[in-house]
């Protein structure tokens, strides 16, 4: 009766049914998840714990898992149904129905301010941004990328940064890419809302998961964010913004303030920041691909060539490697770190899988 662990990057996530306590409803499945130790982390986290962000959001913010204490274990509910992706895959259009629940999940989290978040945060108050202070947000999102991405993992890397073609000065090209954003009122971001954290149950309602990396900031990021992740047609892309506007100036007016000039360089910034995810992860991901398949380093090396290439302007990049160029980059990796230790392939294993939840719930 105990599904697990599933697959994930930052958890380890066992899932059970419990009765229901009045005795008379079916059995609901539950999460238990325990942190993963010693992984790399690529994004800023702002909240100590998904769980009590949860709890101070129930009643305020619809589709988002219910969470229940077994005596001090914090439980969330497992939500049954089938990932976005799963049903519509990135690139291709989402039905009306669900952009529908997608826009009104922006519009909820729009209604919440900075003071309107109860649960604890990681981040010294001296850390945080000034309410508006756009410019501010986004700089501590780059220096993040450029100090916890980049430096901290520079040594063990370097090999493949240098195939790649990035180095320390990109971070000063991209940081003049990204000065003077017009001020939006801050409220609560997901900011990592994409078709695998996107659940349709069986009845056609969208549910929210994995608010693993929720922050409170510039509500613009958040798109910016969803755009680049989700990767719609362009059409419907421009769709999703104006109603993501229209959506989030209904509760917070001012949220949309200078969205033409601020979103390509929100965009610009996205496309940077996933050249070094990106790399890192597909090195983690080949140190448990088999040895003997080469077409595992050239699919791997032309997905890195497209990161490349759509990062090259926001980087200052005056040529992008070729395809082989990166499969010699990503071979001479491999093989300095082949004997890599039980804990690193373990991490590459949750590295290659990605995500918390499998590809259906």
């Amino acid at each position: 009766m105990v599904v697990g662990p599933l697959t994930g990057y930052h958890h380890e996530t066992y899932v059970f049914p419990l009765p229901d306590p009045t005795g008379t409803g079916p059995q609901v499945r539950w999460k238990c998840r325990e942190p993963r130790r010693g992984l790399l982390w690529f994004d800023r986290r702002c909240f100590v714990s998904e769980e009590l962000l949860l709890r101070s959001l129930q009643g305020r913010v619809t589709g988002i898992p219910e969470i229940i204490r077994a005596g001090s274990t914090p439980l969330q509910r497992f939500v049954e149904g089938t990932t976005l992706g799963t049903l519509h895959e990135a690139g291709s259009a989402v039905p009306d129905q669900l952009t529908d629940q997608i826009v009104d999940r922006f519009r909820q989290l729009a209604a919440l301010g900075v003071g309107d978040v109860r649960a604890r945060r990681r981040c010294r108050p001296e850390d945080r941004p000034a309410d508006g202070d756009t410019t501010g947000f986004l700089d501590r999102l780059l220096l993040f990328t450029e100090r916890r991405v980049y430096r901290h993992n520079s040594k063990r890397f370097d090999t493949l940064f240098r195939g790649l073609g990035v180095d320390a000065p990109c971070f000063d090209r991209l940081r003049l890419r990204l000065r003077d954003l017009t001020p939006r009122p801050f409220c609560l971001l997901h900011a990592d809302l994409h078709r695998e954290n996107l659940i349709v149950d069986p009845y056609g309602g969208l549910w929210t998961i994995d608010w693993e990396l929720a922050m409170v900031g510039d509500p613009l990021y958040d798109l910016a964010t969803h755009l680049h992740l989700m990767r719609y047609p362009a059409a419907q892309g421009e769709e999703m913004t104006a109603r993501w506007r229209e959506a989030v100036e209904s509760v917070r007016p001012g949220a949309s303030r200078g969205w033409e000039d601020d979103l390509p360089k929100l965009l610009a910034y996205k496309r940077a920041q996933s050249v070094f995810t990106d790399a890192i992860r597909a090195c983690l991901s080949l140190e448990t691909a088999p040895d003997d398949d080469p077409d595992t380093y050239d699919h791997t090396a032309v997905q890195l060539y497209h990161v490349l290439t759509a990062a090259a302007d926001p980087l200052g990049l005056e040529a992008v490697p070729s395809p082989r160029d990166i499969t010699s980059a990503l071979t001479r990796w491999y093989w300095e770190h082949r004997e890599s230790p039980v804990g690193a392939r373990a991490e590459a294993r949750a590295a290659r899988a990605g995500t918390d939840v499998p590809a259906v719930q």
